[in-house]
């Protein structure tokens, strides 16, 4: 294991070197003497709008290479020029210091490509992802920012023998591969608890057959209903208005506690918190516009909404409001008009949308079942990238353990 290499190594056997010193780069930089850039390597690039003409597959045998997040693989093709083979670390020509490390077929865009024939190349990968912020602090600019290559070049690697850096990388891989699969099966126990609780609840509210599927709630409807579950529209059973228009001027001139919601769905559709309010109370309030119209949200308290949205209230008290809101969410979006490419769902369309409405005791059995059911899902959903956070942190610390060569 590393500690014990690193405890039977000598100081003569650790060797420090400036990143030119041991690396190969495909191009030349401006204000960088020749003999710190002698040998230049000879990868082909394309644009970024060439690179995602390309088809993107989720693995395959030629490797998109980005400077961003844009990831996957495309079919290799003998014919294609713009296809490199080979082993390299890239670092973007602008942005941010998203380094990648990749061995074979491989199409780049927008990267500087390094290579090295003194060192185990994935090491140095390692080695400079564990320096990455050293690396994001040479990235300079007012706008997009790029990399300072003369303090890059000059940075200082440190360079135990080779057999230490293979033990180095066999370990990190390895890792790196038990992490990946935590995600992943973190990930999809998440997904099927999801598709699990919309299973149920679809069940729950469907009343078209006579039963729900639930014993308890099927006696209780045939005993309350034979008849079957009345239908109502929204616009019999609640008031139904649209917001108002909030400028931008207002939003910035007018701060204050109070949320502010509109169309977007991020963030629980918060625009922003102003110093005013236009209800205080419990309501249902839906999307109005664009692409997430149809989208219902669940409010209460003092609060404002924009004129891309919409809010519902029961007139009747036989209404469970949290009943309301689940049997919208699945029911609203299938009055959204998709016109002109712009989806609306306006206030005297949701008016007319029928829903199931059995008896209040039902309504209350139904969201008991289904609110334990979400806070079940969203535990797991918030506990989710808490437990990600956790294992990436605790990869990085042994990360950094191993490509620490200080003696303790």
């Amino acid at each position: 294991m590393k500690m014990e290499y690193i405890n039977k190594l000598e100081k003569t056997q650790i060797k420090k070197y400036k990143l030119w010193q041991v690396c190969k780069f495909d191009r030349r930089f401006n204000g960088i003497p020749k003999e710190k850039q002698e040998n230049i390597t000879n990868f082909k690039h394309v644009s970024a709008k060439k690179l995602k003409e390309y088809e993107l597959k989720e693995s395959g045998k030629v490797r998109l290479l980005s400077t961003g997040n844009y990831v996957g693989y495309t079919k290799y093709d003998k014919n294609d020029k713009n296809i490199n083979f080979g082993e390299v670390i890239t670092i973007p020509t602008g942005g941010t210091a998203n380094i990648k490390y990749h061995k074979g077929y491989f199409i780049d865009s927008g990267n500087i490509l390094i290579s090295s024939d003194l060192l185990n190349l994935k090491y140095l990968y390692y080695f400079l992802t564990n320096n990455n912020d050293k690396i994001q602090s040479f990235y300079r600019g007012a706008g997009v920012q790029h990399p300072s290559m003369s303090d890059i070049i000059e940075m200082e690697i440190i360079s135990p023998p080779m057999e230490v850096q293979n033990e180095i990388v066999e370990v990190l891989d390895k890792f790196s591969a038990l992490e990946a699969e935590l995600e992943a099966e973190l990930e999809a126990e998440l997904e099927a608890r999801t598709k699990q609780y919309e299973y149920y609840r679809n069940k729950l509210l469907d009343f078209s057959t006579g039963s729900v599927g639930v014993p308890r709630i099927d006696k209780m409807l045939a005993e309350m209903c034979p008849n079957g579950v009345a239908l109502k529209t929204l616009g019999e059973t609640c008031k139904i208005e649209r917001g108002k228009v909030f400028s931008k001027q207002y939003i910035r001139e007018n701060p204050g506690t109070y949320p502010l919601y509109s169309s977007q769905t991020l963030n629980d559709g918060l625009l922003g918190l102003i110093d005013s309010y236009n209800y205080d109370g419990e309501y249902l309030n839906w999307t109005t516009d664009g692409a997430n119209a149809g989208t219902i949200f669940h409010r209460k308290g003092k609060f404002s909404i924009t004129n891309v949205s919409g809010l519902i209230k029961p007139k009747e008290e036989n209404i469970n409001i949290r009943y309301l809101y689940y049997i919208l969410s699945i029911t609203a979006k299938s009055y959204v008009s998709y016109g002109m490419g712009n989806p609306k769902l306006m206030s005297n369309v949701m008016s007319t949308v029928v829903y199931p409405l059995p008896p209040l005791e039902i309504q209350n059995v139904i969201v008991k079942i289904l609110d334990n059911f979400s806070e079940y899902i969203t535990s797991i959903s918030q506990g989710l990238p808490a437990e990600i956070a956790a294992r990436r942190k605790q990869y990085e610390y042994y990360r950094n353990k191993l490509l620490t060569f200080d003696k303790e």
